[in-house]
C-alpha cells in the first residue's frame, strides 16, 4: 500500500527542524551561504538540500502575512520524470510500488545535461537537481530505507508541532479532509494541493501563489485524469527524441 505526507502548514512555524535532520540523515554537505534578504536560506533546492523550508511574504489588508512551505519532491503518482528518463536510461528512476517512493538511483549519472534538463523540465513541481561534481540527480528519497523498516521519514519524525504526517495512503487523504474542514473554519481560503497525483500533500491555508510558484502543478488541472495530465507533459519531450 502507497504511503503518503501530509503537511499541513497551518502548524509550520518554520523551526527548519525538517530540513535540517534530512541533511543531516543523507549525511549531505553545508552549502555556503550569505545573508540575501530572506530568513529562507539556502535561497533554492540543490543537490546538498533535498528539503527546503520556503518563506513568503506579503501584504493582506495592511497585515504582513508569513507563509512556510516545506518545499520537497512529491513522489507523484504517476512521475513524469520516470516517464521521461525510462526514454533515455530506462529505470535509472525507479518507482517503488509498495511505498509510492519516486527514486533517482546511482545509474542517473548516465543523464547528458541536455537529457538532465528535459527530465527536470518535466517535472510539474521544479524539484529535481543535478550534482556538478558527481552528475546524480539529486532530491527528497521519502527516506525510502527507513519506510521499508517500518520507521517514519526522518523530516516527520522530527517534526515538533504535528506539521508533518506520514503512513498509508487512505488514511492520510482522510486526515488530510478532516483537517482542512477544521482549518477552513478559521482559514476560508484553505485547500489541499494536488490531492489525487501526489503522494505528498500539502494543506495550504492561504492562496498557493502565495507560498511559492510551484505550490501545485499548475493553477488549474480541471477535470485531467493522471494518464492525460502526464501525457500533456511528456509529449513535447517524446517529439524530440523521435525526431
Amino acid at each position: 500500500m502507497p504511503k503518503a505526507f501530509l503537511i499541513d502548514t497551518s502548524r509550520c512555524t518554520a523551526c527548519r527542524g525538517c530540513q535540517i535532520a534530512c541533511k543531516e540523515w543523507h549525511e549531505l554537505p553545508a552549502n555556503q551561504t550569505r545573508q540575501w534578504g530572506s530568513h529562507q536560506n539556502p535561497p533554492d533546492l540543490n543537490p546538498n538540500n533535498y528539503k527546503l523550508v520556503r518563506f513568503s511574504e506579503h501584504l493582506e489588508n495592511d497585515v504582513i502575512r508569513w507563509n512556510f512551505f516545506p518545499d520537497q519532491c512529491r513522489h507523484c503518482e504517476v512521475p513524469p520524470c520516470k516517464e521521461i528518463g525510462d526514454i533515455y536510461h530506462e529505470d535509472t528512476i525507479v518507482h517503488d510500488e509498495e511505498t509510492g517512493a519516486v527514486i533517482f538511483t546511482d545509474k542517473t549519472t548516465a543523464f547528458s545535461a541536455e537529457e538532465f534538463e528535459q527530465v527536470r523540465e518535466s517535472c510539474p513541481y521544479d524539484i529535481p537537481r543535478r550534482d556538478p561534481k558527481t552528475g546524480l540527480l539529486a532530491k527528497c528519497t521519502m527516506c525510502n530505507e527507513r519506510v521499508q523498516r517500518g520507521l517514519l521519514p526522518v523530516c516527520v519524525k522530527v517534526c515538533p508541532t504535528g506539521a508533518m504526517r506520514f503512513g498509508e495512503r487512505e488514511d492520510m487523504l482522510k486526515l488530510a479532509e478532516s483537517r482542512l474542514a477544521t482549518v477552513k473554519k478559521t482559514w476560508p481560503k484553505a485547500v489541499l494541493t494536488d490531492p489525487r497525483e501526489v503522494n505528498v500533500i500539502y494543506l495550504l491555508t492561504d492562496a498557493p501563489e502565495n507560498y511559492h510558484t510551484h505550490a501545485v502543478a499548475q493553477a488549474s488541472m480541471g477535470p485531467l485524469t493522471k494518464k492525460q495530465f502526464l501525457a500533456t507533459l511528456a509529449r513535447p519531450f517524446k517529439a524530440m527524441v523521435k525526431a
